[in-house]
């Protein structure tokens, strides 16, 4: 049972993250025309303009509140994650926020970038070679200090309200309200935790909304596999993905597969490739995952156009690109890694520029 002083405490957090949110303002939807296809739009939600830089700082914000509302946060409590990065940097700002320590466990490999910016707001690295580990490591760190491991990857899904509160849905819905096609057909995003796919499937049936869910997954994570047959709950594949934050080689237990309403499996080439090319049209770099979601994007409307049907699309501009300018960006990185991603991105150029 928490004492007087720890509730007080408690109570001072949550007064403190509300205001944080309240200092920031929604992110941005961006309307994209499609030369090509006048009678549909695509928006981005553009993910990249909250303080850590992505989608993860609402994942961050409503994992913190949950603990605090649950119980599990003291003024003296060590904050652990698993994470390869994007959470982890959003988690390093809300414990600093709070004055709390914080230690990320990430795998091997995660993008020095990444890296740089949780300790940039504070946070603590414990790297592990084996990416299967890192949840493991977790627990046991957390049982040495004492602290909380967050466990983004069983709580994402539980801690936002998918009712309302201002989640990513209802905003996009606000956003879309004075647009000619305020409900759309589809929303598109990825799935690492399945949070948000969580958080999107349900306030689409709990709205009533005519809209389809499309979850993008790379084609070595086994989501887009347990989603087309639940007996499969591990990856076979000998390697993983390269695009990050996203895709997984189990099944974790946020991922809600009954609120999807259909999977796109993309490879690393064509999520690079439309990365690149969204990245010529805005004018400025995006990140890996948000071609991903582009790229099943574009499959999407190739088959709206072929049945005569109009409308929009939203999907998340998850994260900005500076954090992969050595990986994703760097074609001598690309070309080491044999990853044809030039084809695709004339493919998606041609679809966004017309």
């Amino acid at each position: 049972m928490a004492t007087e002083a720890v509730r007080l405490w408690q109570d001072q957090a949550v007064r403190q993250i509300e205001a944080d949110a309240t200092r920031s303002s929604d992110t941005h939807l961006i309307r994209l025309d499609l030369p090509g296809e006048p009678a549909i739009t695509l928006y981005l939600k553009d993910e990249s303009s909250h303080p850590t830089g992505s989608l993860k700082h609402r994942l961050a914000r409503s994992l913190f509140l949950y603990a605090l509302c649950n119980g599990l946060i003291g003024p003296d409590t060590h904050v652990i994650e698993a994470s390869s990065g994007s959470t982890a940097v959003s988690e390093a700002y809300f414990a600093r926020l709070l004055g709390l320590k914080f230690i990320a466990v990430v795998p091997a490999g995660t993008a020095r970038p990444k890296i740089d910016a949780i300790r940039f707001h504070g946070g603590d690295i414990h790297i592990v070679n084996d990416p299967r580990e890192v949840c493991s490591t977790a627990h046991r760190l957390a049982a040495e200090t004492g602290g909380h491991f967050m466990d983004q990857f069983t709580n994402a899904e539980r801690a936002t309200d998918w009712r309302g509160n201002n989640n990513i849905a209802e905003s996009m819905f606000a956003q879309l309200a004075a647009e000619d096609h305020p409900v759309p057909r589809w929303i598109v995003c990825g799935a690492g935790t399945g949070g948000t796919s969580a958080t999107i499937g349900r306030f689409l049936r709990y709205r009533q909304h005519a809209t389809r869910l499309c979850v993008a997954d790379p084609t070595d994570s086994v989501f887009h596999r347990h989603h087309a047959d639940p007996e499969i709950t591990e990856a076979t594949a000998p390697r993983c993905s390269l695009i990050e934050g996203i895709g997984r080689p189990r099944i974790e237990p946020s991922f809600m597969p009954s609120v999807i309403d259909r999977m796109v499996a993309v490879d690393d080439a064509a999520s690079i490739g439309a990365m690149r090319a969204l990245s010529d049209r805005l004018g400025r770099r995006v990140g890996g995952s948000t071609g991903t979601n582009l790229w099943a994007c574009a499959t999407l409307i190739e088959e709206m156009v072929q049945a005569g049907e109009g409308g929009s699309l939203v999907t998340l501009l998850c994260d900005g690109g500076d954090r992969y300018a050595a990986s994703y960006y760097d074609d001598e990185w690309l070309h080491v890694r044999k990853i044809a991603w030039q084809e695709p991105a004339m493919q998606i150029t041609a679809l966004l520029n017309g």
